[in-house]
């Protein structure tokens, strides 16, 4: 039986758009990548509620971390090359070079976030525990998971907030709108 990161990575990896992502992102020699967030945790609800592995996945959440250039241009510069090679994916893909967030975070989201020191600093602060999940994306290495709340509550459904993001109203509304769309899950205190 295989160990639970290596089932997981085999699970993620039956969404199309995943897989490719894993095996393209390296060649970009972004430091600290990392693919994040819902097309990770979402293909996993997705294949557990019997719908295809992509199915109402929004967009696909990538991260780096350059604090050697933290100028909306060395990003912009970032992004516009991901998108050029990944255009025949047809997808939304959202690049984010986590040592800029807290540079813009309070006028998107009215309030503060602390600067970060990685990309795995990102992923620790989501919303909700379960959704804290990354594969990491490197030249020369395998990629590998990182789990802040392990993987437990994630195949199970279960949605608690996160101690390290304590948004109670945001996280509410994320609650809400994944059992909107994955009815199998539950939220717990």
């Amino acid at each position: 039986m295989p160990d639970p990161a290596t089932a997981f990575l085999a699970t993620v990896r039956q969404n199309p758009v995943n897989a490719a992502l894993i095996d393209r992102l390296p060649e970009f020699g972004l430091p600290d990548c990392w693919l994040v967030a819902g097309c990770l945790f979402q293909t996993v609800w997705n294949i557990r509620a019997g719908q295809p592995p992509a199915e109402n996945i929004r967009d696909y959440d990538v991260f780096y971390f350059d604090g050697t250039d933290t100028s909306y241009e060395a990003e912009d510069r970032a992004i516009r090359r991901l998108a050029d090679a990944t255009r025949d994916l047809d997808v939304e893909i959202e690049l984010r070079n986590q040592a800029r967030v807290h540079l813009w975070f309070m006028q998107r989201f009215g309030h503060d976030y602390p600067p970060l020191r990685s990309s795995i600093d990102g992923i620790d602060r989501f919303l909700v525990q379960c959704t804290c999940v990354g594969v990491r994306c490197m030249a020369g290495q395998a990629p590998t998971l990182h789990a802040t709340y392990g993987l437990a509550d994630l195949h199970g459904g279960i949605l608690k907030s996160n101690p390290l993001n304590p948004n109670v109203g945001r996280f509410a509304e994320k609650a809400a709108s994944y059992r909107s769309r994955w009815p199998l899950l539950r939220v717990e205190a």
